[in-house]
């Protein structure tokens, strides 16, 4: 693989030729990707007008997700992980909120699978990780149950 990390910012730069094996125009939406991701987007709710669970989850997956693991969930083939049936999303919810906000990567997931890196989104609170999380739990075919905020805020807390 042919990449390099930027020291200033840990984002790793690819060259051409940086995705072996990856279907055409995959470097490209690497890149696009992860500019998407460089610029997260904290949910804009309205104090007086609460959203459900459901529909900050999809919200936030909107806003911060979709460029990479696309609207289906369905990821990018050799660059993107799909978030159907990933065994990530339908595991331990503490070990998804640890990896959507420290960028914690999961024991369940073999590292260098991809070879694109996922940002990790330090400015969610427990309750955006618990409402993206059930989005993600709940979504693209999945069916695993709801996640709290009580339930990720010591796993997020704690080291």
């Amino acid at each position: 693989m042919h990449a390099m990390v930027n020291p200033r910012s840990s984002m790793r730069v690819f060259s051409p030729g940086a995705l072996p094996g990856a279907p055409p125009g995959a470097l490209i939406v690497a890149l696009l990707g992860s500019l998407a991701a460089c610029s997260p987007s904290a949910p804009s709710e309205r104090a007086d007008a609460p959203a459900s669970d459901a529909a900050r989850g999809a919200r936030l997956y909107d806003a911060n997700c979709v460029a990479c693991h696309q609207q289906s969930g369905r990821g990018v083939p050799g660059v993107y992980p799909s978030l159907a049936g990933s065994p990530v999303v339908l595991g331990d919810p503490e070990g998804l909120a640890r990896w959507i906000v420290r960028g914690e990567r999961p024991a369940s997931l073999a590292a260098g699978r991809y070879p694109t890196v996922m940002p990790h989104f330090g400015w969610m609170k427990a309750a955006d990780a618990a409402a993206l999380a059930t989005y993600l739990r709940s979504s693209f075919g999945n069916g695993a149950p709801p996640v709290t905020a009580a339930s990720l805020q010591a796993a997020l807390e704690g080291s």
